[in-house]
């Protein structure tokens, strides 16, 4: 039967008073016995009063009912291991709005007019944490090699079109990012051309913080230093600020992509939707790929998150690099 020890202080202060050379054994029979000792720590003592949180109970129906909305309105697959997840996030806004169960709140979702109880739950439900140069390796990709080649396809036709689209733009990282870099390769050139970013989210609330462009540090550190230095404006606070001339160059909408048709006039040159596909199922991920593929240019550069893919056995993409395509 495994040695049972109380806490990780003992086993070291055991360690400590018992050197190897001491007891004259050998290191495989040490670490034989490091293996065999079942390590627990102590629970942490609770004041005599402490009241522990309780988790709000749900019922199947309930459960079943919360995710076919979430899925119906915004695709995203909430399996029945998200259960405790979904219960975990939403707990605190029924308490705080004086739900007592989640079918009261289900009912209150499924008949609000205004839109602004599905844009509260979508945000509970999603992760939305950005910052900027995320996955580097596109930006340097961007600048490097798909800008130029845009760049030097609309010059052969004689157009100063740049028609780039960024689909989850979450806090807004992402479009600024794009239009520095782009601002960066074009210099005194830029202003001649009809360029900047489509930026799109499901939730106001992330376009809000997006519109303002005010950012924390931690949000920032990735950026390079001379590119901090020319388009920020950094805060008393801690705080950077994104400066006038990049914000107006990022228009910000509200968009569904679970829409099944986009309203878009003309294709893109290059879409980017990162690290928003992990959320939905093959099948709907597999609709968003070909309605992406219907509003790109041929030869338009589509970005994804390295976490997702988009299949080897497909024909509508070719692979160019990890989590980047070119439309074939």
């Amino acid at each position: 039967m495994p040695f049972r020890v109380k806490s990780l202080e003992t086993i070291r202060s055991y360690t400590a008073k018992h050197q190897l050379e001491n007891l004259n054994l050998k290191k495989s029979y040490f670490l034989r016995f490091l293996r065999n000792v079942n390590i627990v720590e102590s629970a942490p003592l609770r004041q005599k009063n402490e009241i522990v949180p309780t988790m709000m109970a749900i019922t199947d129906d309930e459960f079943a009912r919360l995710r076919g909305l979430v899925y119906d309105r915004f695709g995203i697959n909430l399996t029945k291991e998200k259960r405790s997840l979904l219960v975990g996030r939403l707990q605190k806004l029924l308490k705080a709005t004086g739900f007592t169960s989640f079918k009261s709140y289900y009912d209150y979702l499924s008949t609000d007019k205004t839109g602004k109880a599905l844009d509260e739950l979508i945000n509970r439900v999603s992760t939305n944490y950005s910052y900027f140069y995320r996955e580097e390796a596109h930006f340097d990709f961007f600048k490097k090699n798909a800008l130029p080649a845009i760049i030097k396809k609309q010059t052969r036709l004689n157009s100063k079109d740049i028609r780039i689209w960024t689909a989850g733009c979450s806090t807004g990282e992402e479009p600024y990012m794009l239009v520095m870099l782009m601002m960066e390769y074009l210099g005194i050139n830029y202003n001649g051309w009809n360029g900047g970013v489509l930026a799109t989210d499901i939730s106001n609330t992330v376009l809000e913080v997006a519109g303002k462009g005010i950012y924390p540090e931690d949000r920032t550190s990735k950026v390079p230093a001379g590119l901090k230095k020319k388009y920020f404006i950094c805060r008393d606070n801690s705080q950077n600020e994104v400066v006038d001339r990049v914000k107006k160059e990022v228009t910000l909408r509200r968009f569904n992509l679970m829409n099944k048709e986009f309203p878009f006039k003309r294709p893109f040159h290059m879409i980017f939707c990162r690290n928003v596909m992990i959320y939905f199922d093959k099948p709907t991920r597999d609709a968003l790929i070909l309605r992406f593929h219907r509003y790109l240019e041929p030869g338009g550069y589509f970005f994804i998150g390295h976490s997702e893919t988009i299949g080897r056995d497909q024909d509508l993409f070719k692979y160019i690099m990890p989590a980047c395509y070119q439309r074939i």
